[in-house]
C-alpha cells in the first residue's frame, strides 16, 4: 500500500477502563488504505470492536494517535464532528428512528448537516433504494421491515453521506441465518465500487472473499494481519491457529 494512499492510521492506540485496570486495547497499530477492505475477527472481548469505535472517537482511546486524512482525531483540539461526516457507521442492532419512515430516515442526516437539500437528499435516497430493491419501502417505518431490510436501510443512511469510508461493527450479527446473505450482498457490492470499509466480523466466508487485508485481534492486542488467503490457510500465530480450529 503507497503510504500517500493510506486513508486512516492508528498509531500505538491504548484503551483503559477502571484507572488501567481493564485494557481493552493494548499498543495497537494499523493502516488502512484508501479503496481497502479491512475485516477485524478474533474472539469475543479480544478488542475488535473497540478499535473499530476508535476509528470516529466513539471510543476515546486511553492514548495514541489515529489519523484520518492527515489530521490526528485523537488531538483534543480537532472537530470530530465534521469527520464523523466522512465516516459511515452501521452498528448490530440497525439504529433506525422508530417513528421516522424509511425515506426520513436516509434524508435526516444530509438535510439536517446542511449538505442537500430536500430535494437532492430525497432524490439520492430513492437511487440508492432502488439499488438494494426497496424503494417500495419508502414510505413505510422500520416496524414493518424485516431485520435484513432494516441493516441494508441503515447502510443505505450511512452512504447517504457520501463516505470517504464504512465502519461496520458486526453488521451480521443480530440477523436471522437467512437475511445475512443480503446483508453481505450489498457490502460486497460496496467493495466492489472500491468503498474502503473496516469490518468487525464473525463471518469468516466473507473475510476470507472480501477482505484485501484479514486482522487477528486476542487480548486486545493485534496478533497478525495477512492476506485473507495466508491468514486463514497459513496462520502463524497459535492463539489464531486455535481460534481458526473452532470457527472453521
Amino acid at each position: 500500500m503507497a503510504t500517500n494512499n493510506k486513508l486512516i492510521s492508528v498509531e500505538h492506540l491504548v484503551k483503559e477502563y477502571n484507572h488501567g485496570k481493564v485494557v481493552a486495547l493494548n499498543d495497537c497499530s494499523l493502516t488502512i488504505g484508501k479503496g481497502e477492505v479491512v475485516a477485524l475477527i478474533g474472539p469475543s472481548g479480544s478488542g475488535k470492536s473497540t478499535l473499530l469505535r476508535s476509528l470516529n472517537l466513539l471510543e476515546d482511546p486511553t492514548s495514541g494517535a489515529i489519523y484520518f486524512e492527515g489530521v490526528n482525531l485523537a488531538d483534543k483540539s480537532v472537530d470530530i464532528n465534521l469527520h464523523r461526516q466522512k465516516m459511515g457507521m452501521v452498528f448490530q442492532h440497525f439504529n433506525l428512528f422508530p417513528h421516522k419512515t424509511v425515506l426520513q430516515n436516509i434524508t435526516m442526516a444530509p438535510i439536517t448537516l446542511k449538505l442537500k437539500t430536500k430535494g437532492e437528499a430525497e432524490a439520492q435516497a430513492y437511487e440508492l433504494l432502488d439499488r438494494i430493491g426497496l424503494k417500495d419501502k419508502a414510505g413505510e417505518y422500520p416496524n414493518m421491515l424485516s431485520g435484513g431490510q432494516k441493516q441494508r436501510i441503515a447502510i443505505v443512511r450511512a452512504l447517504a453521506m457520501n463516505p470517504e469510508v464504512m465502519l461496520f461493527d458486526e453488521p451480521t450479527s443480530a440477523l436471522d441465518p437467512e437475511m445475512v446473505g443480503e446483508v453481505l450482498d450489498l457490502m460486497r457490492d460496496l467493495a466492489k465500487d472500491g468503498m474502503t470499509m473496516a469490518v468487525v466480523t464473525h463471518e469468516m466466508g466473507f473475510a476470507r472473499e472480501v477482505a484485501d487485508r484479514v486482522v487477528f485481534m486476542a487480548d486486545g492486542a493485534i496478533r497478525e494481519e495477512n492476506t485473507p488467503a495466508e491468514l486463514f490457510d497459513h496462520p502463524r500465530d497459535p492463539r489464531l491457529q486455535d481460534f481458526l480450529s473452532k470457527v472453521l
